[in-house]
């Protein structure tokens, strides 16, 4: 049943159908003794608890006390590469004794290493170790998170990667909603080495045409000699023509403009922003581009972080993601990712909640659909362990979720996912 009542609950949530921009992103809707409605999986009402209507009985509602906890939007987890094979802990250990990023990258490791892994793992296996990590995404109170390819690099094995990704999307009992995006321009591959240009040709001539059908964004890692501004404007320009809406990994590493182009493109979001340029910045705001922030990265790379305070008062719509991958970030946690952004992105903790959920589902066209508790909004929201929501970061990397419903489903109970 999908129909569910909850009451007794301090509500706090953004508000809007579209990204909260600069100073907005301060502003939540807080109902001190609230009560929402979730009927077939839709928000109904949303209200004083006081004026709760009648016609909302036990009956035909599952009624849950929420003992005057806060009730919040379901987090959105907007930038994850969640299919992949195989680990990469040495590298982990490479980079603790000073090694880059990039520089294993250069001698094959990083995304080759699990490119290797992706084309040989079977797709059941994928899928598996991919549900595990969905699992305890929702346990941490994601209702809603983009999965991407990536680490196929091949028509066949990006093919194999986006199938995955729908067949988790599509399953009955699937616990949140599951956006996919095609990452094919994720790294040259060793079969290509030298020749970014052809690897670009063959992507925009084979791949695109194979997998329009299959994704709903199309990303690329537009980095210093990986894919660099031309082949990267050819490359989303493609994309743009056949009907895919575009990300951008963006100055990451270093400053090259990628902001800028993903903003002349008008691209949905613009993600990492290490090293954004303020010209880059201003033309993100002036587009609407989202800036997709990933703390997590940034921490696991010891990287300086994305400078959020700049995109905020100039203006910008800025997200939080976690960059859930098996290299550069091997993690997926909600409460870290809240905890970094508040404590060394200096991000208010309201800020910070609107960057996770209305700002996450516009960062991937979906903030008229999910992000905010109103009416005629999917059934998407958390429950905390407390009645203060500022507990999020002050409960430093521990997750404070106690129940988290999916489309007016419970999917998750006394942290347990059911």
């Amino acid at each position: 049943m999908n129909n569910i009542a909850i009451r007794n609950a301090r509500i706090v949530t953004p508000m809007g159908f579209a990204a909260a921009k600069g100073k907005d992103m301060g502003h939540l809707n807080i109902i001190d003794h609230g009560a929402i409605v979730v009927t077939d999986g839709v928000i109904s009402w949303c209200g004083d608890d006081d004026d709760f209507p009648s016609t909302y009985s036990s009956d035909n509602y599952r009624i849950i006390d929420a003992g005057g906890r806060v009730v919040l939007p379901g987090f959105v987890d907007s930038h994850t590469h969640l299919i992949f094979g195989g680990y990469r802990p040495d590298e982990f250990e490479w980079r603790l004794k000073g090694d880059s990023y990039m520089s294993i990258m250069e001698r094959g490791g990083g995304i080759q290493s699990t490119v290797n892994a992706t084309r040989t793992e079977s797709a059941g296996s994928l899928a598996d170790k991919a549900q595990w990590f969905i699992d305890r995404m929702v346990e941490m109170g994601v209702t809603t998170v983009e999965a991407k390819s990536g680490y196929g690099l091949d028509t066949e094995s990006e093919v194999k990667m986006l199938d995955v990704i729908q067949h988790l999307a599509d399953a009955p009992e699937q616990k949140l909603r599951i956006v996919s995006t095609f990452l094919g321009a994720h790294a040259v591959p060793k079969e290509y080495k030298g020749r970014t240009g052809e690897y670009v040709d063959m992507m925009i001539r084979e791949m695109l045409p194979a997998v329009k059908d299959k994704a709903q964004f199309c990303d690329i890692f537009t980095e210093k000699n990986v894919f660099e501004i031309e082949d990267s404007r050819r490359f989303l320009q493609a994309a743009k023509d056949i009907g895919f809406k575009l990300k951008l990994h963006a100055d990451e590493i270093v400053t090259l403009g990628g902001a800028e182009l993903a903003s002349e493109l008008n691209a949905v979001s613009a993600d990492h922003l290490l090293h954004v340029s303020d010209a880059g910045i201003k033309r993100m705001v002036e587009a609407g581009t989202v800036a997709t922030l990933l703390p997590l990265t940034a921490f696991a790379l010891k990287e300086p972080f994305a400078p959020a305070r700049k995109f905020i008062e100039a203006g910008a719509a800025v997200a939080l993601a976690t960059d859930l991958n098996p290299g550069s970030c091997f993690s997926g946690s909600i409460p870290l990712t809240i905890a970094l952004a508040c404590i060394y992105m200096n991000m208010t903790i309201e800020e910070t909640i609107t960057a996770l959920t209305l700002n996450g589902a516009a960062a991937l066209d979906l903030a008229g659909e999910t992000g905010s508790l109103e009416v005629g909004k999917s059934g998407d929201m958390l429950i905390l362990e407390f009645d203060n929501y500022r507990m999020l970061p002050y409960y430093v990397g521990m997750n404070c979720v106690n129940t988290v419903i999916s489309k007016g489903r419970v999917v998750c109970e006394n942290l347990e996912v059911v």
